[in-house]
């Protein structure tokens, strides 16, 4: 695309760094999108929220904003409600469809009442009896911040011992803390780009899961694309994921990671609404398999941004 024909989306901020946990992931995100706008011929310009008044967007005179943050404060429907008083486009979901999918357990009642299958789970509270718990979900078993992503906080428990120290860890992250049940036949994600679901993605982590060093740090970690399912299965995880964005009300762009059982079965695990943009990042990973550069991808998330939320 030429600059002539980017030149319409105006003057463009792209909002990373921010406040969260995530901060660090974010300015690496935003540093990629804001390289790519720029070589796209896009009026592209750097603004952190952390550092600046996120009113100055409206008095500097943007015309639309790529959300490149991650987290709290970023992907949870707060900076969505701001432009939406300030009427500035932005790129991604709304209001409602961020703070769902930013929300672990209130995003799985939605699936679970539509019938979509997910993984077995309990809220845990400060009293938990970790025998119960253990009881209902076997071991071993995940916990992790219901309102935190890129693995913050998360813990793979294996003993019902471990599960008090994993409930500590997890809930100085958020108070709402979930325990899940393993689901060991393979993680996987599909993205989502406008209407369309990317290839999927199967993840090989080198750590014993797909913790926040194996997703950022390691260069161990396996990313299989093509993902080595059937037509059939990915089909039917593609079209999966479709419905799982479709039904937080998600828009624009997107992931669902899932979970295969060892018989073949997927589950929907949960959905990023503003997804990682680094050198590690799917969602840029799953465009470069169909054909879509990084710069063509930030540009077709940027037209995106047209949309009415």
């Amino acid at each position: 695309m030429t600059e002539k024909n980017t030149s319409r989306f105006g003057k463009v901020a792209v909002l990373f760094g921010g406040k969260s946990a995530e901060r660090e992931v974010s300015l690496k995100s935003g540093a990629a999108v804001l390289a790519a706008l720029r070589r796209a011929g896009v009026d592209a310009h750097a603004f952190d929220p952390a550092s600046n008044d996120i009113h100055e967007l409206k008095e500097q005179g943007y015309d639309r904003v790529f959300i490149a943050l991650h987290g709290r404060y970023g992907e949870d429907g707060t900076v969505q409600g701001a432009l939406e008083l300030m009427g500035i486009p932005y790129t991604g979901s709304g209001v409602m469809a961020s703070a769902l999918g930013m929300d672990k357990w209130r995003s799985k009642l939605v699936w679970s009442a539509a019938g979509l299958p997910i993984p077995k789970y309990q809220m845990l509270q400060a009293n938990f009896d970790a025998a119960t718990v253990v009881r209902e979900l076997g071991l071993p078993l995940f916990v992790k911040p219901a309102c935190e992503g890129s693995s913050v906080g998360i813990s793979k428990v294996k003993t019902v011992e471990g599960l008090a120290t994993a409930y500590a860890e997890a809930v100085q992250h958020d108070s709402l803390v979930i325990a899940e049940s393993f689901v060991g036949g393979g993680e996987y994600t599909a993205a989502i780009l406008g209407d369309t679901a990317l290839p999927v993605i199967r993840i090989i982590p080198a750590n014993e899961f797909y913790d926040f060093d194996a997703k950022y740090l390691s260069d161990d970690t396996r990313y299989l694309c093509p993902c080595g399912l059937s037509v059939e299965q990915e089909a039917e995880m593609q079209a999966l994921a479709k419905q799982a964005f479709a039904l937080i009300g998600g828009q624009g762009w997107g992931r669902v990671d899932f979970l295969m059982s060892t018989d073949g079965k997927p589950y929907v695990l949960e959905a990023n609404t503003s997804p990682g943009m680094t050198d590690h990042s799917l969602v840029p990973m799953a465009a470069r398999n169909a054909g879509i550069s990084f710069e063509q991808l930030v540009v077709q998330v940027l037209e995106l941004a047209e949309i009415n939320k």
